[in-house]
């Protein structure tokens, strides 16, 4: 199985929407509001979506933001999305992602990566245990509604 991996093109796009409904199970991505936010992505020049590819189909992704964080003058890579066909997972290609994902990192001389991870997605928390990263703190979140004063 020949893995490839490269930076989003435009006719990835729905093949990315596809796993991150499936796989990530976030259903309001769709193509319009995906599209708009990768050219806002694209345009702050801190962003990057890496695909992997098995004879030219998208079979995984990973979605990367380099952080700024007081103390830490370069900052920090914060993992935002990861996913891979489920028929695919266990095969290496979510760690080819992580390991592009770390030198990514070094290239940089970003010396931390930091993800959240839904509580429930027991799998991939022990995926990323397995490949080094530690369980060192909770993501907390909360929905804003915007319709109240």
């Amino acid at each position: 199985m020949d893995i490839k991996i490269r930076e989003i093109i435009s006719d990835d796009y729905a093949e990315v929407v596809s796993l991150w409904n499936d796989v990530l199970e976030i259903r309001n991505v769709n193509d319009a509001n995906f599209r708009v936010t990768m050219e806002e992505m694209n345009k702050a020049g801190n962003y990057k979506t890496f695909v992997a590819l098995i004879e030219n189909n998208v079979v995984g992704f990973v979605t990367i933001v380099q952080a700024l964080s007081v103390g830490v003058p370069i900052g920090y890579l914060h993992i935002q999305a990861l996913a891979v066909k489920r028929d695919l997972q266990h095969r290496g290609i979510g760690t080819k992602l992580l390991r592009l994902t770390e030198n990514y990192a070094k290239e940089r001389g970003i010396s931390s990566i930091i993800l959240c991870s839904g509580m429930k997605r027991t799998n991939a928390h022990a995926f990323y245990e397995h490949n080094g990263y530690d369980r060192d703190s909770y993501c907390f979140d909360k929905m804003i509604d915007l319709t109240q004063g």
